[in-house]
Protein backbone atom coordinates (compact mmCIF):
# COMPACT_ATOMS: atom_id res chain seq x y z
CA UNK A 1 0.00 0.00 0.00
CA UNK A 2 1.34 3.44 -0.86
CA UNK A 3 1.70 6.12 1.62
CA UNK A 4 -0.97 9.14 1.35
CA UNK A 5 0.29 12.67 -0.69
CA UNK A 6 1.74 15.34 1.74
CA UNK A 7 -0.86 17.12 1.11
CA UNK A 8 1.18 20.10 3.22
CA UNK A 9 4.22 19.56 1.31
CA UNK A 10 4.40 23.03 -1.66
CA UNK A 11 4.12 21.18 -5.27
CA UNK A 12 5.96 22.74 -8.08
CA UNK A 13 4.22 23.54 -11.08
CA UNK A 14 5.96 23.81 -14.37
CA UNK A 15 6.50 27.16 -15.97
CA UNK A 16 4.04 26.06 -18.67
CA UNK A 17 1.61 24.33 -17.39
CA UNK A 18 -1.78 26.02 -17.98
CA UNK A 19 -3.63 25.67 -14.61
CA UNK A 20 -4.98 29.33 -13.87
CA UNK A 21 -8.36 29.95 -15.64
CA UNK A 22 -9.01 33.50 -15.97
CA UNK A 23 -9.84 35.23 -12.94
CA UNK A 24 -7.49 33.78 -11.25
CA UNK A 25 -4.89 34.87 -14.05
CA UNK A 26 -6.43 38.37 -14.25
CA UNK A 27 -6.25 38.54 -10.06
CA UNK A 28 -2.47 37.43 -9.60
CA UNK A 29 -1.24 39.56 -12.79
CA UNK A 30 -3.04 42.69 -11.29
CA UNK A 31 -5.55 43.26 -14.37
CA UNK A 32 -8.93 42.85 -15.55
CA UNK A 33 -10.41 39.68 -16.93
CA UNK A 34 -11.59 41.70 -20.20
CA UNK A 35 -8.00 42.92 -20.40
CA UNK A 36 -6.43 39.17 -20.75
CA UNK A 37 -9.28 38.35 -23.16
CA UNK A 38 -8.50 41.78 -25.24
CA UNK A 39 -4.53 40.88 -25.12
CA UNK A 40 -5.71 37.26 -26.14
CA UNK A 41 -7.40 38.51 -29.46
CA UNK A 42 -4.28 40.79 -30.10
CA UNK A 43 -1.89 37.91 -29.77
CA UNK A 44 -0.26 39.52 -26.95
CA UNK A 45 -0.31 36.55 -24.44
CA UNK A 46 -1.96 33.41 -25.54
CA UNK A 47 -3.17 30.95 -22.94
CA UNK A 48 -4.16 27.30 -23.45
CA UNK A 49 -7.28 26.41 -24.05
CA UNK A 50 -9.37 23.54 -22.62
CA UNK A 51 -11.28 21.18 -24.41
CA UNK A 52 -14.77 23.55 -24.31
CA UNK A 53 -12.61 26.44 -25.42
CA UNK A 54 -11.82 27.77 -22.16
CA UNK A 55 -8.57 30.07 -21.11
CA UNK A 56 -6.15 28.10 -18.86
CA UNK A 57 -3.17 30.50 -18.34
CA UNK A 58 0.07 29.52 -17.23
CA UNK A 59 3.04 30.85 -14.20
CA UNK A 60 4.96 31.81 -17.69
CA UNK A 61 1.49 33.41 -18.89
CA UNK A 62 0.98 35.59 -16.41
CA UNK A 63 4.44 36.70 -15.85
CA UNK A 64 4.27 38.03 -19.47
CA UNK A 65 0.66 39.38 -18.55
CA UNK A 66 2.61 41.75 -15.60
CA UNK A 67 5.42 42.33 -18.34
CA UNK A 68 3.06 43.67 -20.78
CA UNK A 69 1.73 45.97 -18.19
CA UNK A 70 5.08 46.85 -17.09
CA UNK A 71 6.15 48.18 -20.62
CA UNK A 72 2.69 49.81 -21.02
CA UNK A 73 2.35 51.67 -18.13
CA UNK A 74 6.11 52.40 -17.12
CA UNK A 75 7.87 52.25 -20.52
CA UNK A 76 4.72 53.72 -22.61
CA UNK A 77 5.49 51.24 -25.03
CA UNK A 78 2.22 51.23 -27.04
CA UNK A 79 0.54 47.72 -28.02
CA UNK A 80 2.12 46.75 -31.55
CA UNK A 81 5.40 47.34 -30.02
CA UNK A 82 5.01 44.98 -26.72
CA UNK A 83 4.03 42.06 -29.69
CA UNK A 84 7.14 42.66 -31.33
CA UNK A 85 8.87 42.74 -28.49
CA UNK A 86 7.93 39.56 -27.24
CA UNK A 87 8.28 38.31 -30.57
CA UNK A 88 12.15 39.21 -30.77
CA UNK A 89 12.27 37.72 -27.11
CA UNK A 90 10.78 34.35 -28.31
CA UNK A 91 13.26 34.42 -31.32
CA UNK A 92 16.53 35.60 -29.01
CA UNK A 93 15.48 32.00 -26.77
CA UNK A 94 14.27 30.06 -29.85
CA UNK A 95 18.33 30.97 -31.12
CA UNK A 96 19.86 30.36 -28.00
CA UNK A 97 18.48 27.50 -27.42
CA UNK A 98 19.42 26.40 -30.67
CA UNK A 99 23.50 27.55 -30.00
CA UNK A 100 23.11 25.67 -27.00
CA UNK A 101 22.36 22.06 -29.10
CA UNK A 102 24.90 22.86 -31.42
CA UNK A 103 27.26 23.69 -29.07
CA UNK A 104 26.67 20.35 -27.36
CA UNK A 105 26.80 19.00 -31.06
CA UNK A 106 30.49 19.96 -31.35
CA UNK A 107 31.77 19.20 -28.05
CA UNK A 108 30.03 15.28 -28.55
CA UNK A 109 31.95 15.59 -32.13
CA UNK A 110 35.38 16.53 -30.95
CA UNK A 111 35.39 13.97 -28.48
CA UNK A 112 34.73 11.44 -30.75
CA UNK A 113 37.50 12.92 -33.44
CA UNK A 114 39.89 12.58 -30.36
CA UNK A 115 39.13 8.95 -29.80
CA UNK A 116 39.52 8.47 -33.66
CA UNK A 117 42.73 10.27 -33.19
CA UNK A 118 43.79 8.45 -30.57
CA UNK A 119 43.08 5.03 -32.00
CA UNK A 120 44.49 5.74 -35.28
CA UNK A 121 47.83 7.10 -33.23
CA UNK A 122 47.87 3.72 -31.69
CA UNK A 123 47.37 1.68 -34.48
CA UNK A 124 50.14 3.16 -36.83
CA UNK A 125 52.71 4.77 -33.59
CA UNK A 126 51.88 7.96 -34.82
CA UNK A 127 52.09 7.37 -38.72
CA UNK A 128 49.45 8.47 -41.16
CA UNK A 129 50.21 5.15 -42.96
CA UNK A 130 51.11 1.77 -41.09
CA UNK A 131 54.53 0.94 -41.20
CA UNK A 132 56.24 -1.53 -43.79
CA UNK A 133 59.03 -3.30 -44.43
CA UNK A 134 61.04 -0.75 -46.69
CA UNK A 135 61.48 -2.23 -50.35
CA UNK A 136 63.20 -1.11 -53.24
CA UNK A 137 60.57 -2.35 -56.00
CA UNK A 138 59.27 0.74 -58.54
CA UNK A 139 55.92 0.50 -59.43
CA UNK A 140 55.03 2.21 -62.67
CA UNK A 141 51.57 3.24 -63.34
CA UNK A 142 50.24 3.51 -67.24
CA UNK A 143 46.93 4.35 -68.35
CA UNK A 144 45.24 1.99 -70.50
CA UNK A 145 45.15 2.91 -74.27
CA UNK A 146 41.50 1.45 -74.86
CA UNK A 147 39.90 4.62 -72.90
Amino acid sequence: MTAPADRSAPRSIAEDAPVFVISVAAELAGMHAQTLRQYDRLGLVSPGRTAGGGRRYSPRDVALLREVQRLSQEDGVNLAGIKRIIELESQVEALQSRVHELLDQLERSEHLRFAAEAAVRSGYHGDLVPRVASSSALVVWRPRADR
